[in-house]
């Protein structure tokens, strides 16, 4: 089980990640656009989020930095776009935290299957933070 600083971006994702792995040295970063997700008819993909990063990842000397452009139309503040990204292997210890971490908070998003994880969830704690749940890494 690990955690991890997940940075949201404002349509600047990209660049930031090319440059902490260049400042880092860790190579070429993984990025997956909201483009590259699977399609659902539910939610048609607007234009303007299509070259946008849904998700990258890049590795500094044993822990994980993780990053996504913020989706459009959602808010974003600057000071409040870092939250902390809780993974492991184990499915009952991921219900366990996702419901400690939500007693006294607000569940932004339930637990539940995703293209990417068996587990993922939402949660801001009652001390303002807010955590992503995860169930393996999903292959990113």
């Amino acid at each position: 089980m690990s955690i991890n600083v997940y940075l949201n971006l404002n349509g600047n994702c990209r660049e930031a990640v090319e440059f902490y792995a260049q400042v880092f040295e860790t190579g070429q970063p993984n990025i997956m656009t909201f483009s590259e997700a699977p399609p659902n008819p539910e939610y048609p993909l607007p234009e303007e989020a299509k070259n946008l990063v849904m998700h990258a990842r890049i590795e500094i000397e044993g822990s994980t930095m993780m990053f996504s452009d913020v989706f459009p139309g959602m808010p974003f503040t600057v000071g409040s776009n870092i939250t902390l990204s809780y993974v492991t292997e184990d499915e009952d210890k991921v219900r366990s935290v996702f419901n400690r971490l939500s007693d006294g908070g607000s569940v932004t998003m339930e637990l539940q299957e995703t293209f990417w994880s068996k587990q993922y969830g939402q949660v801001t704690d009652k001390f303002g933070i807010l955590w992503q749940v995860n169930l393996g890494n999903g292959g990113f």
